[in-house]
């Protein structure tokens, strides 16, 4: 006769096969990194996952000093993080009205923003650009009509909505705002009114309500919807592509894809490193919204 296996054996046996297979998966997940992390410190570097056989530092110095890498970091952190920062703004205030309003438009007018989102950019490429054009060629007749010859594509570098900082900005907080709306309208649902009545009954008003009551309960929120705005505007590849051609306002992309694409050897090593650098603002950006981002989704504040 048979003896049975304890219990605790046979979850001791399913616990060995489950951490086996995600050990598994998270290796075959790392592999990518380790070989862009080993690539990007090695003079030599080819397609394939070696170790150094010379390790160095060029390929990340010559990222800044060859190839105009600082230009690219800051076009892209200040068209990102100004986008951002609007998308915050408005997505604040918007998500609380959207929150604390009882009107019967609320719930179809969310259902239509999020359709921004639902829709593939590519297919609005075409009427997105028309646009942008017809703004732009506005913008640029009363810039002439204002400044001097030589300083209209200086200016319009600045304040242009084709091959300018202003309508990549407006484009990445447009694509943005609405799961932004989403996320902050969901968050204020979980603040108490409690707060802002209490608030009321010391005289405050709604400003000072807004700013020093609803503001700092709704951090978490905020942190998570602008971890999203960030994240998804700092890896967009395909609007920097059509809406900008000056070498002047070239981003991290751009710079990541035109120097794969030439004509000479591909430098692995510079391009591993471009990687790294590409990615270490998202994972930092993420590291530092970690903490509310997760208090966000799971209840937020409660009462």
């Amino acid at each position: 006769m048979s003896k049975s296996k304890p219990a605790g054996a046979k979850i001791l046996e399913g616990d060995v096969v489950a951490y086996a297979m995600l050990t598994l998966i998270a290796i075959f997940c790392a592999i990518p990194f380790v070989w862009l992390i080993l690539a990007s410190f090695d003079a030599n570097a080819s397609l394939y996952l070696r170790w150094p056989s010379e390790w160095t530092l060029n390929n990340y110095i010559g990222i800044f000093v060859r190839e105009g890498g600082a230009r690219w970091f800051f076009n892209s952190f200040f068209v990102v993080g100004t986008a951002t920062i609007i998308v915050l703004v408005f997505a604040g205030l918007g998500g609380y009205a959207l929150s604390r309003m009882k009107v019967w438009w609320k719930r179809p007018f969310l259902y239509l923003i999020i359709l921004v989102r639902v829709i593939p950019p590519p297919a609005l490429i075409v009427p997105l650009y028309q646009i942008l054009l017809k703004g732009n060629d506005v913008i640029g007749s009363f810039v002439r009509s204002f400044v001097a010859p030589e300083s209209v594509r200086p200016v319009m570098l600045g304040v242009g909505l084709i091959d300018g900082y202003l309508g990549l900005i407006l484009v990445f907080a447009a694509m943005q705002l609405p799961l932004a709306l989403w996320i902050m309208k969901t968050y204020f649902d979980t603040i108490p009114h409690d707060y802002e009545e209490a608030a009321l009954v010391d005289g405050a008003n709604l400003m000072q309500r807004f700013r020093l009551v609803i503001a700092p309960l709704a951090l978490p929120g905020l942190a998570a919807a602008g971890l999203f705005a960030f994240i998804s505007a700092w890896g967009d590849f395909l609007m920097p592509l059509i809406l900008l051609s000056s070498s002047e306002l070239q981003m991290l992309p751009l710079g990541l894809f035109r120097a794969f694409l030439r004509v000479q050897q591909i430098d692995y090593g510079f391009l591993s490193a471009l990687a790294i650098l590409y990615m270490l603002p998202a994972v930092i950006a993420f590291g530092f919204a970690r903490r509310y981002f997760v208090q966000t989704f799971s209840g937020g504040v409660k009462a």
